[in-house]
């Protein structure tokens, strides 16, 4: 595993919480800068966004997955501080409700996995997470989760095999 997860994530006195998380320090440092690439430029396209959740301890995880808000049970990519979920920012209030789809076209441009698609934009799937971007292939999920992978810097989840 890269050192972000074992000397940021791992020390952080919120690694048992089961609150929400918003703080940007968590994310990777890759995907924190394209996450701010994203809502920057959805910004100029008129679509005020604001960070919902970063890092998810696994108790919180277990959580969610309780109330049917997520498929996985244990552990997720919010975990290891390489995914984020954005929402749309009405008067200072997180909103689920409206078009997410720029976040399927700046997930793309900025080389994000989109909740809405999963990576596979001309596929229907049967779980959509529009507010859910996240810098892991599906395929490498379960190698992350197992503490085997962690990307490299130049890693792009695109480029990998479905």
């Amino acid at each position: 595993m890269r050192n972000f997860y074992k000397n940021n994530i791992l020390k952080d006195h919120r690694i048992n919480t089961l609150d929400r998380i918003d703080d940007l320090e968590l994310l990777e440092p890759i995907t924190r800068q394209k996450i701010i690439k994203i809502i920057a430029e959805a910004k100029q396209n008129g679509v005020e966004l604001m960070i919902f959740e970063t890092f998810r301890s696994t108790a919180r995880q277990q959580f969610l997955f309780e109330q049917g808000v997520t498929k996985l049970n244990e552990v997720g990519v919010h975990h290891f501080g390489l995914a984020c979920d954005l929402v749309l920012n009405i008067n200072g209030i997180p909103s689920w409700e409206g078009d997410f789809s720029i976040l399927g076209e700046l997930s793309r441009k900025h080389g994000l996995i989109w909740g809405g698609d999963w990576g596979k934009p001309y596929e229907k799937n049967d779980f959509v997470d529009a507010a859910h971007l996240q810098r892991c292939s599906i395929i490498r999920q379960p190698s992350l989760f197992s503490f085997e992978w962690y990307p490299q810097n130049d890693y792009n989840p695109f480029k990998e095999v479905y």
